[in-house]
């Protein structure tokens, strides 16, 4: 049985590479965001960030949920995440490669089934997992008056 769910967004420009971005059909606040200096002026996280960001959090939370699945109540996690970002072989700067540290609080032999918790948590993260397979990706541009003026498919 095959089971799907969206997450949808609205991107708007501020000004120069400054957006804002609105979460749709949720109750949380815009996050604004800004390429770094000298493009924009640091207003928010830029792309790179964000995506940082989620693969960290999502991993720490799968960890959690994996922790909790096996009746572990652990105190509070942290994690240090650090991307390394490099030309490819075409000169665009690319996300190369993603460490990601995560701090268990507890000492590892209060906490039950540890060896399972960590052969399985990676598995729960939905973004991480994303992130490792690919993600296709279908773009298109329409003008002002809704003309289609630029389409890729997904994979393309």
């Amino acid at each position: 049985m095959s089971e799907e769910r969206s997450v949808e967004l609205t991107l708007q420009q501020v000004d120069g590479y400054e957006f804002r971005i609105r979460f749709d059909g949720t109750a949380l606040p815009e996050l604004t965001t800004d390429e770094a200096a000298p493009l924009g002026h640091d207003a928010g996280p830029n792309p790179a960030q964000l995506v940082l960001a989620a693969v960290a959090n999502c991993l720490s939370a799968s960890l959690l949920f994996a922790l909790r699945k096996f009746r572990n109540a652990p105190g509070r996690l942290s994690a240090k995440a650090h991307a390394h970002i490099a030309r490819n072989e075409h000169g665009r700067w690319r996300i190369g490669r993603m460490e990601i540290d995560i701090a268990l609080p507890d000492a590892a032999a209060s906490l039950r089934d540890l060896d399972r918790v960590l052969v399985q948590f990676e598995d729960f993260c939905i973004v991480t997992q994303s992130v490792r397979a690919g993600i296709p990706v279908a773009v298109r541009v329409r003008d002002g008056g809704g003309e289609l003026l630029h389409s890729t498919t997904a994979g393309a």
